[in-house]
């Protein structure tokens, strides 16, 4: 690790969180300033310049009807880095060395608003969540007007002599108003820190390249059952994966995480084999929208595979510990016998919670269990129109599982998956996740 690099980005980021404590003592010391809610109790990110309601479908026809030019968005996100670093090359220290993930996360960013614009509620909302969780990066209103300038000179460089001021203009609109949710979602989150300090307090390997993680942070974590965080090793710096919390909030704060290793050099190679007990995180703010509904009356279904038991773990940790007795489904899938983990855990669950009915789906062979794929065996269980979905794992699964129920009759609503990783095309993509943006446990 580059100790000086490493040093400075301390530096930087204690300067960030000091003048964030500034800000927020004004605010406190001054009882009467009270945040913009917008006209008639709109958040100020759903409107357009002028302060009037914006009219994303407007510009999402303009932009769709001139995807050709720009996609796929790998072109477009490579002119985007290239004009930003050249302009201010000092933020290339921000990112981490490698772009990859980086340029894949902005993939998914670019699709979901170009999807959901006529939808601008529903983007500001996820654009203030995203803005909270971006200020663990350090990023300031400033970082977005370069953005902008680096976006224009992306588009004219991509779009070649077909570029149009209307094409400009339509890009530059949804970006504002999109950054204007970022910023306010930041400012909204002052009186939280931007991460969290976490101690390692457990690491235990349950399998090839599948570790499950205890971590006890410094201060309290606040989330709900069936969140994830992103976290962040100090073997890779300014490194985020996402991953599910596998345990509903605990009176000693203690965090549990279920990492599988998905190739050499990421974060979760890092936290697999590169991590002990005492090791250092750093923590995101709880983000995700698979929680328990508030119909205690409704049924539940939860289909998982592969770590994303630890979702369904949480849920069912929460729901063990309710006083109400809900019917729930699980559907848990593994490829192999083997892979299933944390049987002890499904087993204590079953012997206490009369309510609960568990089926295990394996890929292969499955001996006394159902066998092929688990969306298969979802659909062929029958009718869950009463029932509330929550469905986590690899995105194949998460896909295949959510149509499948789609194509049923319990409404979109109804039915909360993780957020899947963009490598599906648009169209084949779900319509409702806790959240765009990448696939939990990578």
């Amino acid at each position: 690790m580059n100790t000086t690099s490493s040093d400075g980005r301390d530096e930087y980021h204690a300067l960030l969180a000091r003048r964030d404590a500034m800000r927020l003592r004004r605010r406190l010391l001054s009882p009467s300033a009270r945040p913009d809610t917008g006209t008639a109790g709109r958040p100020a990110g759903a409107r357009g310049a002028g302060g009037q309601p914006y009219d994303g479908t407007a510009d999402q026809r303009i932009i769709t009807r001139q995807l050709p030019l720009l996609t796929p968005f790998g072109k477009l996100i490579g002119h985007l880095y290239d004009a930003m670093f050249e302009r201010h090359p000092y933020l290339r220290s921000l990112f981490p060395d490698s772009m990859e993930f980086q340029r894949a996360h902005l993939e998914r960013a670019l699709w979901y608003l170009v999807e959901h614009l006529d939808r601008p509620q529903e983007v500001a909302g996820f654009c203030a969540r995203l803005g909270r969780d971006h200020r663990k990066l350090g990023v300031r209103p400033v970082h977005f007007e370069v953005f902008e300038q680096a976006l224009a000179e992306a588009l004219r460089r991509s779009a070649g002599a077909r570029w149009s001021e209307e094409l400009e203009e339509a890009w530059l609109r949804m970006l504002r108003f999109a950054v204007a949710a970022m910023v306010e979602g930041a400012a909204g989150a002052l009186a939280e820190p931007p991460y969290w300090n976490g101690t390692v307090t457990a690491h235990e390997l349950r399998g090839p390249g599948l570790a499950v993680l205890r971590v006890r942070t410094a201060e309290p974590f606040p989330y709900q059952a069936g969140q994830y965080t992103r976290i962040q090793s100090p073997l890779l710096p300014l490194t985020w994966r996402p991953y599910s919390v596998a345990c509903a909030p605990r009176p000693d704060g203690e965090l549990e995480f279920h990492v599988r290793r998905t190739g050499p050099g990421g974060v979760s190679d890092a936290l697999v084999t590169g991590t002990r007990v005492g090791d250092r995180l750093r923590l995101g703010p709880a983000q995700g929208a698979m929680t328990l509904d508030g119909d205690p009356a409704r049924d539940l279904l939860i289909v998982a595979g592969g770590t994303g038991w630890a979702t369904a773990r949480a849920l069912l940790d929460e729901l063990s510990r309710s006083p109400l007795r809900r019917r729930t489904h699980l559907f848990l899938g593994a490829r192999t016998l083997d892979e299933l983990y944390d049987t002890g855990t499904l087993t204590r669950l079953e012997k206490t919670c009369p309510w609960l009915r568990v089926v295990p789906v394996i890929g292969e062979d499955g001996g006394g269990a159902e066998s092929g794929s688990v969306a298969d065996a979802v659909v062929r269980r029958g009718d869950w129109s009463g029932h509330t979905a929550y469905v986590s794992g690899p995105p194949l699964m998460v896909t295949a599982t959510v149509y499948g129920l789609t194509a049923l009759t319990p409404p979109p609503d109804r039915i909360l998956h993780d957020p899947v990783d963009g490598t599906l095309p648009p169209a084949a993509r779900p319509s409702r996740t806790g959240a765009p943006a990448a696939i939990i446990g990578r």
